[in-house]
């Protein structure tokens, strides 16, 4: 008898550490909820940041490219003697309201050569002897600041020609604003010696 009481109070016991209660499912639920929250807000974050440092990259690798593509040719421009490009006797000349710049360049024969910004599609282009521009930058770049300043540009000065030139690009978002702002500003000496002529 004394077996059958010990055997009924084994299986009582196990039937009883079957089963979990409603608090205790709900309880770890809850904490797997959480778990999963923070994961998931943790790679959305990085996500969103990876994103953010790519386009940052990509606006900087572009700015660099362009800044280097237009101080090259500006420091290898020719003074205009005959006026057949820009005015007689000078190295640079401002064009359109101040958003473009004119010159002759290095190549045989000589080119007439101007970058100008685009205000109507936000981009720079480059056009040579007057023809159609080529845009410079992609459209998913936004141009919002394009200046020239010049020094010893002209015939009559004894400086040698200088072009500061200042450029500020921003990438767009894919829902059309503006962000990841790069600014740049340099200032490009003329190679050859502007000798009086």
């Amino acid at each position: 008898m004394n077996n059958k009481i010990t055997s009924y109070n084994l299986q009582a016991t196990i039937y009883k550490k079957e089963g979990y209660t409603l608090i205790e499912v709900l309880v770890a639920i809850a904490m797997f909820s959480i778990a999963i929250t923070i994961s998931t807000s943790f790679f959305i974050s990085s996500f969103r940041n990876q994103n953010r440092a790519l386009s940052i990259r990509e606006t900087i690798d572009n700015t660099s490219y362009i800044m280097e593509y237009i101080t090259r040719a500006l420091r290898m421009t020719r003074k205009d003697k005959d006026g057949s490009c820009i005015t007689a006797g000078t190295n640079y000349e401002i064009t359109r309201g101040e958003k473009g710049i004119k010159f002759k360049n290095y190549e045989e024969p000589s080119v007439c050569q101007e970058f100008y910004w685009e205000i109507n599609d936000d981009r720079l282009y480059e056009s040579k002897d007057g023809a159609a521009g080529l845009p410079l930058t992609s459209s998913d770049l936004e141009v919002t600041l394009f200046q020239f300043r010049l020094s010893g540009e002209s015939q009559s000065e004894s400086e040698q020609p200088r072009v500061t030139v200042l450029l500020e690009i921003a990438k767009k978002s894919p829902s059309g604003t503006s962000f990841s702002q790069t600014r740049v500003q340099t200032t490009i000496s003329q190679r050859n010696l502007d000798v009086m002529q």
